[in-house]
């Protein structure tokens, strides 16, 4: 699997981030391409540190660590798997700034690849260095195929 902290990756990511534009139309979902943006910045802002995401019900974590290693695996996520909660975006968002933020937010996540440790999620529970890398890579590569880039 592919990780954000991996050179050609970060590299990869940002190109096809370059390949969108205002009137980019999703494959699936009900994202337009500004709502997109904004919602691929929870998952970096929370490893970064930036974000906090109430922690969920003692069910609903022993549901979320059943899907914990979809997580970070080799398997390309499904077209409309659901949303968590906190990340949904419903109001409409500029493209522009939307992108900028969410560059920002990768090349400061890149640049924590020598990182040793990490706060454990607060929905999935710790995870490797390695696997955070993976993670945030497998969002983001789910969301630029949802827009066909």
């Amino acid at each position: 699997m592919k990780s954000l902290f991996e050179t050609e990756t970060h590299y990869e990511v940002l190109t096809r981030i370059e390949g969108l534009n205002e009137s980019s139309k999703g494959l699936w979902g009900k994202m337009e391409v500004g709502q997109m943006l904004h919602h691929c910045q929870f998952p970096l802002s929370l490893a970064l540190g930036r974000y906090e995401m109430k922690k969920p019900s003692l069910i609903m974590k022993l549901l979320f660590k059943s899907f914990k290693k979809g997580m970070y695996d080799n398997k390309p996520w499904k077209p409309n798997m659901p949303t968590a909660k906190p990340f949904k975006v419903l109001d409409r968002k500029n493209f522009e700034p939307e992108k900028e933020t969410l560059v920002d937010l990768i090349n400061d996540f890149h640049q924590e690849k020598n990182r040793k440790t990490w706060e454990p999620h607060p929905a999935f529970g710790v995870f490797t260095h390695e696997q955070w890398g993976q993670m945030q890579y497998k969002h983001l590569d789910h969301h630029l195929r949802q827009f066909g880039v």
